[in-house]
């Protein structure tokens, strides 16, 4: 654990909460994000994600307090792929270093997530039409998470999912479900890339196709003492002005998740209204740096781009909590207090 974090949790007045979006690849600014805390001794009371972020939150609630940035590390460790995709290349070849990048992963998949293109279809018996299998996505959570200090631990955990057949929103809690890998893989089973998980006889799919950025679990019930709520989302709401198709595409799915976590903040602001029961102070932090990102970013595994996306998150970790210093949110004021904290900020009732 590093210096200070016990005296800080021994004094702390108020609970915080970690809400982790979607975003596959682009996860590795959520390890980054919870590093800036980790060294700043802001471990969070409770873990929320959806796809990407159940899978890291399953990373930091399953290890202890001292292990959890080598765990991350571990998992978002370089995969096996060509020399070209490790090393920086001139500023003019960027796009064309990640684009094939991206093409690397549809190819061959990621090992220890997801496995080759059309790795789900031989044979095709179970009736999972999926590209990728992610099979050894178990074998990886079951390696690096110790499943018994996720579900009994300190920091409690919550995974998101959503019912292949009737649409329902499935919530996974360590208060009440004894969490497993299949767990934690139903709930980033993105259709049609990746197979549905069964899980008690439902066939579940990725939480983020409702609510990428999860925070009804904490705004429905929130911890009874002041809380502050770090929500990381990894698809922005502002963003240049397409000019290929690439970036259309890609434009279009930012917009369709980001649009989500405003219209849930709006919505929770006006049930917050008026109340002096509830405490809670919302920092929404962005992945905005994303000037670089190509189309099909979210398969974008290399080393080099996974190390910046980290780096990005501490950044942005550090802000954030400069900002909890600076006074621009308070702690402890009754109703629902929103910061935006990135490059574009953007008002919850913009």
């Amino acid at each position: 654990m590093t210096p200070g974090v016990e005296a800080e949790e021994a004094v702390r007045n108020f609970d915080v909460v970690l809400v982790l979006s979607g975003g596959n690849a682009l996860g590795a600014f959520e390890a980054g994000v919870y590093e800036a805390l980790h060294d700043l001794g802001l471990q969070p009371d409770w873990i929320i994600g959806a796809s990407i972020g159940a899978i890291n939150g399953a990373l930091i609630a399953g290890s202890a307090p001292d292990r959890r940035i080598e765990t991350l590390r571990t998992f978002w460790a370089p995969a096996r792929s060509p020399v070209a995709f490790d090393f920086p290349w001139p500023s003019a070849f960027e796009t064309s270093r990640r684009t094939n990048a991206v093409g690397w992963s549809t190819a061959l998949g990621r090992p220890g997530i997801f496995g080759p293109m059309l790795s789900a279809l031989t044979p095709w018996s179970d009736n999972r039409p999926s590209i990728f299998e992610t099979n050894q996505l178990a074998t990886t959570l079951e390696t690096l998470v110790d499943f018994e200090r996720l579900n009994v631990g300190a920091c409690r955990y919550t995974a998101t999912a959503v019912d292949l057949e009737t649409g329902e929103d499935v919530v996974f809690d360590s208060t009440t479900t004894q969490i497993g890998p299949e767990h934690i893989r139903a709930s980033a089973a993105l259709p049609v890339a990746f197979p549905p998980v069964e899980v008690d006889g439902r066939w579940l799919v990725d939480g983020g196709l409702s609510a990428n950025l999860p925070l009804d679990p904490v705004f429905r019930d929130p911890p009874s003492r002041p809380t502050l709520c770090i929500a990381v989302d990894l698809l922005p709401l502002h963003g240049p002005r397409p000019t290929t198709l690439g970036e259309a595409a890609s434009r279009m799915q930012d917009l369709i998740f980001a649009a989500q976590s405003r219209r849930t903040i709006e919505r929770w602001q006006v049930a917050y209204a008026g109340r002096e029961d509830i405490a809670v102070s919302l920092v929404r932090l962005a992945y905005t740096e994303q000037q670089e990102e190509v189309a099909g970013k979210a398969l974008d595994f290399s080393p080099i781009t996974v190390a910046r996306r980290w780096s990005a998150g501490k950044r942005a970790g550090m802000l954030a909590v400069e900002a909890i210093e600076a006074g621009t949110l308070s702690i402890g004021v009754p109703g629902l207090n929103t910061v935006e904290v990135g490059k574009h900020p953007v008002s919850a009732r913009d």
